[in-house]
């Protein structure tokens, strides 16, 4: 269960703080309440879980911003825009009538507005067909090529969009195979799907960038790194596949079996160090991208001819990147545990009571890595 206190979610009035509904992500407008995590009127402390939320990928845990007592202002169930209030914490004591104005005055205050422009979004040709991309923020930082894993999509980086498009832009790109991207693929393996990637680079046009890639995306990085030596200026890989060993076959073939919700979930409850922060509307999102007419058949050639045996090239590049590289891996991953060692020269971050998906899980604790990383090798 990811922990943040999000956008602008401590606001201070003498002793009072204000607990708010944050803003993960570009497009996030609004959230879901869907537990309190204290009791109204308890003693709570700064940075504990409060409340629970639900967005369209996962639910998130919103902390404490201070200490005192704890004075909840909405039902579970509620809908709550980004910035609306969720509740107060007052020093024991306080009275009822100064909690209730602070709540109010607080509340005449417009919710922040959603994004004034989309960002923007088109295809790219490839021999097999269209991908898809978005191209999100600007800042004069070389582009970011993000690249996510097996079974998603780019919105599986949503959380991380709004502070790493700061200072660059971002491509986020829907693999071969999935998402919007062309279901047409050959074989699947990992040169067929690199070919289709250089593919779509130089359709847009990106002269040198840096590359981000998470688990499957992970893998491919590292063989871009390699055919585009001069191009790619670093790698971020987030718990990249052919570093260890092949991902289990069982969850593959489940993942690729599932057509019910708690199929689905079960499955999708591996991924995460809490099985429980699925979110219903992340069960969705992805049933309904395998009912696309030739995904579940693109998904399965990639499985077998990528996933159930790691191309061994894979290990001699992850043991000698052609980039300078950031290795972020989920302390608790339990789909591809953390290696025993990596290489020298590798930047290793371990991140804490994260699975599979730490851009998922931990977002507030990934994103400043990140754009350390890439600022560091934006020369």
């Amino acid at each position: 269960m990811a922990e943040t206190t999000g956008e602008g979610a401590a606001m201070e009035s003498g002793r009072l703080h204000l607990l708010t509904m944050p803003k993960w992500g570009l497009a996030m407008t609004e959230g879901t309440l869907t537990a309190w995590l204290a009791e109204p009127e308890a003693e709570v402390t700064e940075g504990q879980p409060l409340a629970e939320i639900e967005t369209a990928k996962i639910a998130n845990v919103v902390e404490s911003p201070g200490a005192g007592v704890f004075h909840p202002l909405v039902e579970v169930g509620q809908v709550v825009p980004v910035g609306g209030v969720l509740g107060i914490i007052a020093p024991p004591g306080t009275d009822r009538a100064v909690i209730e104005a602070f709540a109010a005055e607080r509340a005449a205050v417009p919710a922040e507005p959603a994004a004034a422009a989309e960002p923007e979004s088109g295809t790219v040709h490839t021999p097999a067909g269209p991908l898809a991309y978005r191209r999100e923020g600007g800042g004069a930082g070389l582009p970011a090529v993000l690249l996510h894993g097996f079974g998603g999509d780019g919105e599986n980086f949503l959380f991380l969009l709004e502070p790493l498009a700061a200072d660059r832009p971002l491509y986020v790109l829907d693999l071969p195979g999935h998402g919007a991207s062309t279901k047409a693929l050959a074989r699947g393996d990992l040169d067929e799907l690199a070919l289709l990637l250089e593919a779509a680079l130089e359709g847009l046009e990106l002269s040198r960038f840096h590359l981000l890639g998470h688990s499957l995306g992970g893998a491919l990085a590292l063989a871009l790194a390699e055919r585009q030596k001069a191009r790619v200026a670093s790698l971020a890989l987030i718990a990249p596949f052919g570093a260890g060993p092949a991902v289990p076959a069982d969850y593959l073939e489940a993942f690729l079996a599932a057509s019910r919700r708690r199929e689905m979930k079960t499955v999708l409850g591996r991924l995460l160090a809490d099985p429980e922060a699925v979110s219903t509307s992340m069960v969705e999102s992805v049933l309904k991208a395998l009912r696309v007419d030739g995904a579940r058949e693109a998904l399965g050639r990639i499985a077998e001819a990528t996933l159930k045996a790691p191309d061994p090239r894979l290990a001699a590049l992850f043991a000698a990147p052609h980039a300078p590289a950031l290795v972020l891996w989920g302390a608790e991953d339990r789909l591809l545990p953390p290696p025993e060692s990596l290489p020298a020269g590798v930047v290793f971050e371990r991140i804490a009571a994260s699975g599979h998906m730490p851009h998922l899980e931990a977002p507030q604790k990934i994103a400043p890595l990140l754009a350390r990383h890439f600022a560091a090798h934006d020369g």
